[in-house]
């Protein structure tokens, strides 16, 4: 990361927190993880943890903080999934995964117990939707879901994700 941000770096700290000796941690993805895997860098000194990466950029920083990591072909449950989100109103419903991520994203929070969504002021929105709302297809399908995107009146937008297309409506 380039220059510190000092409310990103704070909750991403704080989310450390949560984390237990023995635990098997999904480890999200963006800017405020870096954070986190980097204060959980000096956390998995005093213990036994494991992460499971949702992005190729998280598992980077794990490898550079000295975080373990895992797999799903070697654990298929998860103590806790820590991740950012895009947008959050006031009623705690949240716009997530714009990153690239999104299917690793879901499926790391799925096998977790417990999920837990970092974010500073800067995103706290009045009503989701300001950001993209974003749609992962595997290429295989993304034509048919492109088309029935557009029947809702959308103009489906495509950025390759690590695990297919994704397709912003």
């Amino acid at each position: 990361m380039s220059q510190a941000d000092p409310l990103k770096q704070f909750v991403g700290e704080e989310a450390v927190n949560y984390i237990e000796d023995g635990m098997r941690v999904g480890l999200g993805s963006g800017t405020t993880m870096y954070y986190a895997v980097k204060a959980l860098g000096e956390r998995v000194k005093q213990g036994n943890i494991v992460g499971v990466p949702t992005s190729d950029k998280t598992a980077e920083w794990a490898r550079e903080f000295g975080v373990p990591l895992t797999d799903f072909s070697k654990v298929q449950e998860l103590d806790l999934a820590i991740d950012g989100a895009d947008e959050v109103d006031p009623n705690l419903q949240l716009i997530k995964g714009g990153g690239g991520a999104l299917f690793r994203e879901k499926v790391v929070a799925d096998a977790a117990k417990n999920f837990l969504v970092i974010v500073d002021d800067s995103k706290m929105v009045e009503y989701p939707g300001k950001f993209q709302l974003p749609v992962e297809v595997v290429p295989f399908g993304w034509k048919v879901t492109a088309n029935k995107i557009s029947l809702f009146g959308c103009a489906p937008r495509f950025k390759k994700g690590e695990c297919g297309s994704i397709c912003y409506g």
